[in-house]
């Protein structure tokens, strides 16, 4: 399990290049292989790899907002991990919306207090896109990757 949870931090690693316009350059496609750990392994999975997926994002990005990056890594372990328990519970359409608005809406709300309102209007249109971005492609892909575990291919190594 430690090496699936390595490979798609490193994974969080290569999204993470893949920038989204914002006017901070930490929005990227990292939270998406977060999501795939989420649905396959569990939430507390995705919620490892999505904080330590946006603190490589961050830390590639130069650390934009400094130590708040650490608070953002929580709000995000906290989101994929309600996600993966939504989405284990048959809840799919309820798990991606949830994400796409807590990422979008919610999480940037302390950001209102700790810099400004117009921070937080910002970021949000950067937020959204990059929500449904990942959220999107996670949702094509988790089925797919659903196959592979239930036929057995990762099942080999979580049993040594």
């Amino acid at each position: 399990m430690v090496s699936w949870l390595a490979m798609l931090t490193a994974l969080s690693a290569v999204g993470a290049m893949i920038k989204i316009p914002a006017i901070v350059d930490s929005v990227a496609l990292d939270v998406l292989p977060a999501l795939l750990a989420a649905a396959l392994f569990g939430g507390v999975a995705g919620a490892i790899v999505g904080a330590f997926g946006h603190l490589i994002s961050a830390m590639l990005g130069g650390f934009p907002l400094g130590p708040m990056h650490f608070l953002i890594a929580v709000e995000m372990a906290a989101l994929v991990w309600i996600f993966g328990i939504l989405y284990k519970n048959n809840k799919k359409v309820i798990a991606s919306s949830l994400f796409i608005l807590g990422n979008s809406f919610v999480a940037p709300i302390p950001f209102i207090f700790l810099m400004n309102k117009g921070f937080y209007l910002a970021i949000v249109p950067s937020l959204l896109i990059g929500s449904i971005v990942n959220t999107g492609i996670a949702m094509v892909s988790i089925p797919r990757l659903t196959s592979l575990v239930s036929h057995g291919l990762f099942k080999r190594e979580t049993k040594q």
